[in-house]
């Protein structure tokens, strides 16, 4: 994506945001500066004063009470860059990089937090010449702020450390000269605005969500399918039903199913003389299910965006009374709930897949070949697949323990509540990709199971799904290497381009 969308600090969409994450270029809107020079020079006015204000003439957390000489003000804000960059782990992965950049930068373009125009040029050319920081995605306990990987990517701001340049890894000098800019010399409060904030939490949530949606998504139409090769029911998704419970979001889904499903010759084929009366829950309850998973995805959504658009720097510079006051407004709690919520839904959408996965296999449930072979015995067909998927759901409800109620104390007590929001919003990438894994198995079974309903078709908009399908993945005659096609399906769910391929307008993360 080489679209270039305008940043307005406090403003930016989710949709924006969502850009920003696949690869959009971003510029900021100029009409911030006033508000950043007046902010830079409140600073400048209140070390002019020399009375110990936190974060700007004194030291940092348990060392709030030393003073610090104005002749030493840049060398603490240089300092303090250094010994925080103390994260762990493998480099986060680049477009998660990018967000929490665009993230901070928008933050810090507010004019809340003291930066000098200079420094916010330079996160804002970061963006544009696409120099990503090299940082360590360990280290953050969601409070004073995400301080460890903040500082990583404000070292490549002052020349120390290393970033990425498309994929060559390179000295922050270097990469910065590559791209005709030159570190900084940090002022007051620089160094303290750069790495306090909830920017690396936020940005891994955002992520996350972002991953998430698409799995919802395709996790619809895939469900749709394992209706169709069930010979299931329409009959749960009329709007009646959901009316009378009023839920938005099981609404919404059931809309979605609904229109999935429409005109598709394989359910008029038993509408008549079907001795079944109800589904089992993986089909019946879907609207339910992932309608619930919706509300909360929706929820965590609007968390989000409000944290994305809001200032959670420490102190903040008010500009009309001259003032840094010092508060919270970096502690991740917010964030913290909001990744435990998805965490919540991604673990449910995976969990109803796997288990309409395992109905199809089963011939005593879907009426189908045992393990959809033609061949039962002598192929094993989709045995393994339906175990894999097993594994992963177990995986995402192991890892679906909340975060945010697990605090431990910090520098030296001083900070003695966190939020652990960095650990929950990193772990939703794995638990979307496992989700995906999951939806990708279920649609290439319930692929499979329509096949044997040849030569009649489902929906328009299901049979477009199913095309896309099959231009990758035939048909399962005899047992095969698997692996490639349990990818490729994946890679459709992960894409969007199952979504996509349909008709349907399929509900996400906005209202």
């Amino acid at each position: 994506m080489t679209d270039s969308i305008l940043l307005r600090p406090g403003a930016v969409s989710l949709a924006q945001w969502r850009a920003v994450y696949r690869g959009a270029r971003v510029q900021l809107d100029p009409a911030c500066a006033e508000a950043v020079l007046r902010s830079s020079q409140t600073v400048d006015a209140i070390v002019a004063k020399g009375e110990p204000v936190y974060g700007i003439n004194t030291g940092f957390g348990k060392l709030a009470s030393v003073r610090i000489e104005r002749e030493d003000l840049e060398t603490l804000q240089r300092n303090i860059v250094l010994s925080h960059a103390a994260g762990v782990g493998e480099p986060m992965p680049v477009p998660v990089v990018r967000l929490m950049l665009a993230l901070k930068l928008v933050s810090l373009a507010q004019g809340a937090s003291g930066v000098k125009p200079d420094t916010l040029a330079l996160l804002a050319a970061l963006l544009q010449h696409d120099v990503m920081p090299v940082v360590p995605c360990q280290g953050s306990v969601g409070a004073s702020g995400d301080l460890a990987p903040l500082s990583h990517m404000a070292t490549v701001m002052i020349g120390v450390g290393e970033a990425f340049i498309g994929d060559e890894r390179l000295p922050a000098v270097e990469a910065l000269a590559r791209v005709g800019l030159s570190p900084l010399t940090l002022g007051a409060k620089e160094g303290l605005a750069l790495l306090n904030g909830t920017q690396y939490s936020t940005a891994y949530a955002l992520a996350g969500l972002f991953e998430i949606e698409a799995v919802f998504q395709a996790a619809l139409v895939a469900g749709a399918l394992s209706v169709e090769a069930a010979k299931g029911s329409d009959t749960p998704f009329d709007p009646r039903i959901h009316a009378l419970r009023g839920q938005p979001g099981q609404i919404v889904t059931a809309d979605a199913l609904r229109a999935l499903m429409a005109d598709s010759a394989i359910r008029d084929s038993h509408r008549e003389g079907d001795v079944r009366v109800q589904d089992p829950y993986c089909l019946r309850c879907q609207p339910q299910v992932m309608g619930a998973a919706l509300d909360v995805m929706r929820q965590a959504a609007g968390t989000l965006e409000t944290e994305a658009n809001g200032v959670s720097d420490n102190p903040l510079v008010f500009t009309d009374t001259g003032e840094a006051l010092s508060g919270g407004n970096f502690h991740a709690e917010p964030v913290a709930f909001a990744a435990d919520m998805l965490a919540m839904a991604v673990c449910e959408i995976g969990s109803i897949s796997e288990r309409r996965t395992a109905m199809l296999v089963d011939p005593a449930l879907s009426g189908l070949p045992a393990f959809l072979t033609p061949k039962p015995g002598l192929n094993s067909g989709f045995m393994i697949p339906q175990v894999t998927a097993a594994a992963l759901v177990s995986e995402n409800k192991q890892r679906a323990y909340p975060a945010s109620v697990d605090s431990i104390p910090t520098s030296a007590n001083q900070e003695d509540h966190v939020s652990m929001a960095a650990h929950g919003a990193r772990r939703l990438m794995a638990m979307a990709e496992n989700a995906a894994n999951v939806v990708g198995i279920e649609l290439l079974a319930a692929g499979q199971g329509c096949d044997f309903h040849a030569p009649l078709r489902s929906s328009a908009s299901l049979e477009a799904a199913r095309a896309l399908l099959r231009a990758q993945v035939p048909t399962l005659q005899d047992d095969r290497y698997f692996h490639p096609d349990m990818v490729a399906a994946t890679t459709l769910v992960r894409s969007g381009a199952l979504a996509a391929s349909v008709s349907v307008a399929l509900p996400g993360a906005e209202r």
